[in-house]
C-alpha cells in the first residue's frame, strides 16, 4: 500500500507499507511481520534536499528493513521517513487489529521485527 508520495521535477518517490503474517496452527500462533520501503527514480539539480551534488544526474535508489541499513522497528522507520514525508498513515491500527483477531480465535500473537522465522 503506497502511503506517501513524493513528485518534483522529473523525480518521484514513493513509501509503500507491506505486511505479511503465518498462522500456525499446530501451535496455534499468528506471526506477524511489516515494513516500510522507500523507492525512488529521477533527475535531480542538486538542490538543498536532494541527496545528490550540484548539476543534473540521474539517480535511482531503493531500501528496505531486511536487508538494508533502514533496519528497526517500524515506529523507528516511520519517524526517518517522517522528515522526509508527510502522511498520516496509523500503521498501528491494522497490528492491533491482527492481534486482536488472533486472540479472539484463540491464537497467540507474535510480532517480528523481520520476516525471518515467520
Amino acid at each position: 500500500m503506497v502511503v506517501a508520495e513524493r513528485k518534483a521535477f522529473l523525480s518521484k518517490q514513493k513509501l509503500v507499507y507491506s505486511a505479511k503474517f503465518r498462522v500456525d496452527e499446530a501451535n496455534k500462533e499468528v506471526r506477524f511481520t511489516e515494513m516500510l520501503k522507500e523507492s525512488g527514480a529521477g533527475v535531480s539539480s542538486g538542490g538543498i534536499d536532494s541527496d545528490m551534488g550540484p548539476g543534473f544526474g540521474f539517480k535511482k535508489e531503493s531500501y528496505n528493513t531486511l536487508s538494508g541499513p533502514r533496519a528497526g522497528t517500524i515506529e523507528e522507520q516511520s519517524n526517518l521517513f517522517g522528515k522526509k514525508y508527510q502522511y498520516n498513515f496509523d500503521f498501528e491500527v491494522i497490528r492491533k487489529e491482527f492481534e486482536s483477531k488472533a486472540k479472539q480465535h484463540g491464537y497467540k500473537f507474535s510480532y517480528k521485527v523481520t520476516g525471518v522465522g515467520l
